[in-house]
């Protein structure tokens, strides 16, 4: 978008501002802070600004406070709570129901081979049921391929707290401009880490050492907390290294 749209909760979008896809197979993706009314109404139901991305086909309303609402398709990180027969209930953000995840959703998971996970692992989840009538599920496998891809028990590492905007900024293939993140390029330029990040507000670093994996963290936290453009971000990397 050229110029930013500041949306109020109540409001209509015209069609006008809606994406329109390459392909017309494409469907809409509606994120958080919008509503669906049939047959074409879309309403904002929280403030912020209003983001598309075009290529996706998806529009949403950014908003870094608030707590986390589940949408199909998110990646997250989850610590496991407690486990029963045949699931995992798993916690993604504080004081909010737990996500179920079941035992068999690993990849190649049997009865025999399924993971063994203990009150307190980490994992990295799909959503892949969510209604605020029910609690989430969530699986670590692609039901497509039936593969990983990246989704299942995090081990080592630590978890930074970040804001939503900045987890869902992470996630974007690409960015414009204006918003762009440079700070893991950068980073990576002199440190070997591994990250996953969640879209509540969660990130897990894992570098060769624990003076690494604090740099990652404190880096994204820094420019997370301080808005931190291009060159800002730059900087902050440079003085980062310099202490390792």
């Amino acid at each position: 978008m050229a110029a930013q749209t500041f949306v109020m909760p109540g409001q209509i979008l015209p069609e006008d501002i809606l994406p329109v896809p390459r392909k017309s197979t494409i469907p809409l993706k509606l994120g958080p802070g919008l509503r669906h009314t049939p047959p074409s109404t879309i309403t904002t139901t929280s403030a912020g600004p209003l983001c598309i991305d075009r290529k996706k086909n998806a529009i949403w309303v950014e908003n870094n406070s608030g707590r986390y609402i589940p949408q199909i398709n998110d990646f997250i990180i989850a610590t496991v709570h407690h486990s029963s027969t045949d699931w995992y209930h798993c916690s993604i953000t504080p004081h909010t129901t737990f996500a179920q995840l079941p035992q068999l959703s690993f990849e190649g998971a049997t009865k025999k081979t399924r993971p063994q996970l203990s009150s307190g692992s980490l994992i990295y989840a799909r959503v892949t049921a969510a209604s605020k009538h029910l609690d989430p599920e969530i699986a670590c496998y692609n039901p497509s391929t039936g593969k990983s891809e990246g989704l299942g028990e995090l081990k080592g590492g630590m978890v930074f707290d970040i804001s939503l905007g900045m987890a869902r900024r992470l996630l974007l293939n690409k960015q414009n401009e204006e918003g762009r993140l440079v700070i893991l390029e950068d980073v990576a330029e002199a440190v070997a880490f591994e990250i996953a990040v969640g879209r509540n507000g969660k990130a897990w670093v894992k570098a060769n050492g624990i003076k690494e994996t604090l740099l990652v963290g404190e880096a994204l936290q820094a420019t997370d907390e301080g808005a931190l453009n291009v060159d800002e971000q730059r900087k902050l990397v440079k003085r980062l290294l310099r202490q390792v």
